[in-house]
Order: structure tokens, then sequence, then C-alpha cells
């Protein structure tokens, strides 16, 4: 394989995606920029390049996931990597949320890649090669109050990840999870986040500061997603890609948090955790 790959990048339009796509074009490789209206994908872009191709996809459609890859294949012939971005985030306390808001959250940020993997995977099997990386979040490591639904849909992707790399690994194929901290992208925008609709009075107190921090923050994350963008560049061009990895000074301070908190809780009950075995076994 040459140095030269192609690149199918979900939500290619804004934020992560759009830097993702112009860091890999800028490098060199071809890239299958798709989003669920081409032509703002084309617009943001703004690359008439041979290497490039625009397709419309919508992630939670298995059929559209399909198609588009048809196309990658009818365009350059093959897959290398496919960075599953495209997410939205539905903020809330768990017993405001209604089922709709949760399965729409898991929908679009679990199942979505899934059905894109599954799209991709025969193309990458009959390769004997190619690259998964999912975007998660630190929300894939620790769940948090308000983020329920959010965290439910990023500790599948996690979970998923883990267990498809023992499946596909032994074909050729890269799996790479990616745990991003608090990175300045859209996903805080009108347009990619929403708020539970339903409000219990006993919540009033915290949802209104949970509310303000989360609408306040967009546009005031600390890491810089051109910056991560480079970094997928580097880990695509690894022969051997980590399965995992943190985006983020604050990503490793809360997966070094995680694993004090596990230890932690596995010492204090490491005995009666132990005592489980039938007596006579």
């Amino acid at each position: 394989m040459s140095d030269k790959k192609v690149w199918l990048i979900t939500g290619a339009g804004r934020g992560m995606g759009l830097d993702i796509t112009k860091a890999a074009l800028a490098a060199g490789h071809q890239v299958v920029a798709t989003g669920r209206n081409p032509d703002k994908v084309a617009q943001a872009i703004g690359d008439d390049s041979a290497d490039l191709l625009i397709v419309k996809l919508d992630i939670t459609k298995a059929e559209e996931a399909k198609a588009a890859v048809q196309s990658a294949i009818e365009k350059f012939g093959r897959i290398d990597v496919l960075v599953n971005n495209a997410a939205n985030f539905n903020a809330g306390y768990f017993e405001e949320l209604s089922m709709e808001e949760i399965e729409g959250q898991v929908a679009t940020s679990l199942f979505g890649p899934m059905k894109v993997t599954r799209a991709v995977l025969p193309v990458m099997r009959k390769q004997q090669a190619g690259h998964i990386i999912t975007i998660s979040s630190t929300a894939g490591l620790v769940g948090f109050e308000f983020g329920a639904a959010y965290a439910a849909s990023k500790f599948g992707i996690d979970g998923w990840m883990e267990s498809l790399q023992a499946e596909v690994g032994p074909f050729g194929i890269h799996t790479t999870i990616v745990n991003p901290g608090f990175f300045r992208t859209e996903l805080l925008t009108e347009e990619s986040t929403n708020f539970a609709k339903k409000a219990i009075p006993d919540y009033d107190d915290r949802r209104v500061p949970q509310m303000q921090f989360w609408k306040g923050a967009n546009g005031q994350q600390t890491n810089d997603p051109a910056k991560l963008a480079e970094a997928l560049l580097t880990i695509a061009n690894e022969q051997k890609p980590p399965l995992r990895f943190l985006a983020g000074a604050d990503a490793v301070y809360t997966a070094e948090q995680v694993i004090t908190t596990l230890q932690e809780q596995t010492n204090a009950y490491r005995e009666l955790s132990s005592s489980m075995a039938f007596e006579n076994a």
C-alpha cells in the first residue's frame, strides 16, 4: 500500500470532521467526505480536487451508508481509513429525558457508526487491510451529571470497538477508539445539542447551572480540533496504530482519574469480591 490512502469521513462538513477532511487532503490523501447535506459539505471544504468525493450520508440510514461506500469504491477503488466522526448531544437528567430522546442519542452516536462500519467492513476484509477510527469521548470513560444518554452511547462505542478489534484484527484491519476531551468543535451548537424537553421541579436548582454551563461552553473549549486532525494522520500512518488514543491533556487526566478510582474500589472490596467461588471448587 502506498502512503496515499483513501479516507471515508462522516460528518465532514463542519466541526472536527471538517478539520480531519482538510488535513487528510492537505497530506495528499484521497477523501470521501460525507454529510447529510452534500452542498454544505462542498461549501465548507471549498476544494474541487480530484482527490475529493463528496457524498450524501445520514449515518442513521443503513442504505445511505452502503451507497456511500459503493460511490467510494467506484471513484477510488478502495477504502483504507474510516473515520466515524458524526455525532450529536442530547443533554439532560436521565429522568427528564424521554425514551425518544435517549433512543435518538443512541441511534446517532452508537448505531450510526455501526451502520457505516458494517457497510465498510466487506471492503476492508476483501483488501485484507484497513483502519477504523471511531471518535468516542471522555464520556466513554466516565459518566457525568446531565449526560446520561450521551455517556451511554459513548460507553457503547468503546465496548463495541474493543470487541470489534478481536473480530477483524485477523483480517489485517486495525481499530482505534479516540477519546477526546473538550475540543472547540460544533458539538455544543444549537444544530448538534438538544436539551430534555421535560422538566421535573425537583431538578430545577441543578438544571439551571447545568444549562448555563453547556450553553456557555460553546466556543470556549480548550483543545484545538485541527491538532487532533493532525494527530489522526500520524496514527493512521503507523504500522501498529493504538487501540485507544486519548486526545487532550484533559482526556489524559480523566483516564488517570478513572484508573485511580477503579484501583481504589478494587482494593476496598478485594476480599469480599474474591470470595464468590464454590467452597469445594
